[in-house]
Parts: C-alpha cells; sequence; structure tokens
C-alpha cells in the first residue's frame, strides 16, 4: 500500500516538476525576447538615412528621445521578467529536488530481487 502511494507522489512531482519546467522556459523566453528588444534599440540608433546633416541632427534627437523612453520601459520590464525568471528557477529547482528525494525513496522502498 505505501509503496503504491510513493509511485502516486512521484508522479505527481513528476508532473509538477514538468509544469516547472514549462513556466521556467516561458519565462525565459519573455526575458530574452526583452534584451533582444533593447539590442535592436541600439542597431537602430546606429543607422542614418541619407538626409541633410540638419535634417539628420533632428532625426536624431527625436529617435534618442523616443529610445530612451522606450529603454525605460524596457528596462522596467526586464526587470519584473527577470525577478519572475528567478522565481520560476527557484520552483523548477524545489520540484526537482522534490522529484529526486521521492524517486530515491521509491528506489529504496522497491522490491529486491533474490540473488542467485
Amino acid at each position: 500500500m505505501a509503496d503504491a502511494r510513493l509511485v502516486g507522489l512521484h508522479r505527481l512531482a513528476r508532473m509538477a516538476l514538468e509544469v516547472e519546467l514549462a513556466e521556467l522556459r516561458a519565462a525565459a523566453r519573455r526575458k530574452e525576447a526583452s534584451l533582444a528588444a533593447l539590442e535592436t534599440l541600439s542597431q537602430l540608433a546606429q543607422a542614418t538615412p541619407d538626409l541633410s546633416p540638419a535634417a539628420a541632427g533632428l532625426a536624431a534627437l527625436r529617435y534618442q528621445r523616443w529610445a530612451d523612453l522606450r529603454r525605460a520601459e524596457l528596462n522596467t520590464r526586464l526587470a519584473k521578467q527577470t525577478a519572475e525568471w528567478m522565481e520560476a528557477r527557484d520552483k523548477a529547482a524545489h520540484a526537482f529536488g522534490r522529484t529526486e528525494a521521492l524517486s530515491r525513496l521509491a528506489a529504496r522502498n522497491a522490491p529486491r530481487k533474490p540473488r542467485d
């Protein structure tokens, strides 16, 4: 009876681990998307269209103002996503530890085959 319950607990722990790992992957993807958006802002700032020097300077100033606001928004989002990723990582690590502990416990309690 106890062995069946232990096996059931182990199955539940594995399912919980899969859920936590899926959330960790999703959090990592969200974080990477924000990092990519920040990188794109830096790359766009280097592109200069064929404009007169005065128009190019004005366009650069307007872009920089917009980019600074966007960068601030992205940095705020990235900070939140990093915290979410760290929390998801901790939950996944906890779920992994629980799964491993139950796996070892189940292996220790498994019926042993007689030696020849």
